[in-house]
């Protein structure tokens, strides 16, 4: 395993770049998110995990 993949990130440090499928609720379906895209656009971005919430069951 990649030692980077396994050390916490904390608040402040830059998190590598990573695509994450969405559901967008707007269009009523799925969709993908892109770090990459959202920094070239300028937009701040709060990553927040909640495991088992939030799940299609």
């Amino acid at each position: 395993m990649d030692a980077c993949a396994s050390a916490p990130i904390q608040v402040g440090q830059k998190v590598p770049d990573f695509t994450i499928d969405t559901y967008e609720p707007s269009k009523g379906d799925f969709g993908q998110v892109s770090l990459a895209e959202q920094r070239k656009n300028g937009r701040w971005t709060l990553l927040f995990f909640y495991p088992a919430d939030f799940t299609f069951v």
